[in-house]
């Protein structure tokens, strides 16, 4: 039951406070309820030990000094001599608080009041004894209708000599209680501003600002970076001096590629056309294609590419005769065009790479193509004026197949040599 009650007021103390107004302070004409829990030590009689005490005062703040409140308190002692006896306490007593500092949220307070002590002792008559008290305690507000007390008091029977302890902590709820006064308006007489902008209308050069525009001194908008188009217009607003700028004062960008002139090394870009950070067409591949042009993005460093970036390469298709490398009079002519392909792109080497179908061993079709390879290599360097060391002989044999084996046609395509500019010449 008691746990039942303290999660009950608990839960109170919170509500009110996340509803309570910021005001905290000690309020005159104002009910209080204060449910406690504590000690009670039994300084003058030997016979009881120190106990729990719970206790519920209603007060009443008279002034937001002065108050009163009745408090009773439950005291749950037992003997400390011989079988163990319940003995039930219970303190009623009437006090008088005397508040400091009433308007802080921290209100200290002296207290004193009379009452009386029951202890009833069960087996046993119950003892009543006429009791004063003196003590301090403390108001903690946390909003204007919760706060923290804390309380010590000295309770003592003139009658007997009886001098015992209470000392509680608990929950301080206020009801009502007057309301500051509002405090009197004070009227101020400020130049007119007609638009709202901080600068009086006698100041202000600029009239009709729009509403929460920043404003210079003489109530003008203000254009920070000086390119002609006020801030709260201006979209760019850290644009460079002397920068040509639109209406939104942002850079101009003449070809659309994302980089301002002022910025762009290649102010004529095609529309569309991917740029670096200078404005420039991107050659990812570094091939001096652009990649707007290059139909091989891909093409490997320092490979020789035509005009579209891709490798240079000249296929001769040309038929040898079965295990023959030797080169047919009919294909004269083609070897005529595989001489201006290499005098017609300086590079330094050119790779001759012969290639055979899949009929036969593979090490063996390896040698094949690798005398196919340099018979043609030997008969451009016989023939016409190129250096034979400009040209190196590789075959491949049936590893790079153009069509399909299975088929005749097939594999007369597959039978051929490539010529192609070469920046790194495969292993033998």
């Amino acid at each position: 039951m008691k746990n039942w009650l303290w999660g009950a007021l608990t839960i109170t103390a919170l509500f009110l406070l996340t509803t309570g107004s910021a005001v905290a302070e000690n309020k005159a004409k104002a009910l209080t309820l204060s449910p406690m829990v504590g000690g009670y030590m039994f300084e003058g009689n030997q016979d009881l030990d120190d106990s729990l005490t719970y206790g519920l005062g209603i007060g009443y703040n008279m002034t937001k000094n002065w108050g009163i409140e009745l408090m009773v308190n439950y005291i749950d002692a037992e003997t400390d001599e011989g079988p163990a006896i319940d003995v039930d306490g219970y303190l009623s007593r009437l006090d008088g608080l005397y508040h400091f500092m009433p308007d802080s949220s921290l209100v200290p307070y002296l207290a004193a009041g009379m009452g009386v002590i029951t202890l009833d002792p069960s087996p046993g008559p119950g003892v009543d004894d006429f009791a004063l008290n003196y003590g301090v305690g403390l108001k903690w507000f946390l909003s204007e209708a919760v706060a923290l007390r804390g309380d010590v008091r000295h309770v003592f029977a003139p009658e007997e000599p009886n001098s015992n302890l209470i000392y509680t902590a608990g929950l301080l709820f206020q009801f009502g209680g007057e309301k500051d006064a509002a405090p009197a308006p004070v009227v101020v007489l400020v130049p007119k501003d007609s638009d709202g902008d901080g600068v009086v209308d006698a100041n202000d050069r600029c009239p009709n600002t729009p509403p929460n525009v920043i404003v210079d001194a003489l109530g003008c908008p203000k254009d920070s970076d000086g390119d002609g188009v006020v801030d709260y217009l201006d979209k760019c607003p850290n644009t460079p001096a002397n920068v040509r700028v639109n209406a939104q004062g942002c850079p101009e960008d003449a070809d659309q590629d994302g980089v301002p002139d002022y910025l762009d090394q290649c102010p004529s870009t095609p529309k569309g056309a991917p740029v670096d950070a200078k404005g420039c067409p991107k050659d990812s591949d570094g091939d001096g294609v652009f990649d707007y042009l290059d139909q091989c993005p891909d093409t490997g460093k320092g490979i020789m590419v035509d005009e579209r970036g891709c490798e240079l390469t000249f296929t001769l298709q040309i038929e040898f005769d079965v295990n023959q490398s030797d080169i047919r009079p009919e294909y004269h002519g083609k070897l005529a065009e595989a001489a201006a392909f290499i005098e017609r792109y300086p590079a330094p080497q050119f790779l001759v790479v012969g290639h055979t179908d899949s009929t036969g061993a593979a090490e063996y079709n390896k040698q094949l193509s690798q005398r196919r390879a340099e018979s043609v290599r030997q008969y451009l360097a016989d023939n016409f004026d190129i250096d034979a060391n400009k040209l190196i002989a590789r075959g491949l044999g049936e590893e790079q197949p153009v069509a399909d084996n299975a088929t005749a046609v097939g594999r007369q395509q597959n039978r051929r040599v490539d010529i192609t500019c070469c920046a790194v010449v495969p292993p033998e």
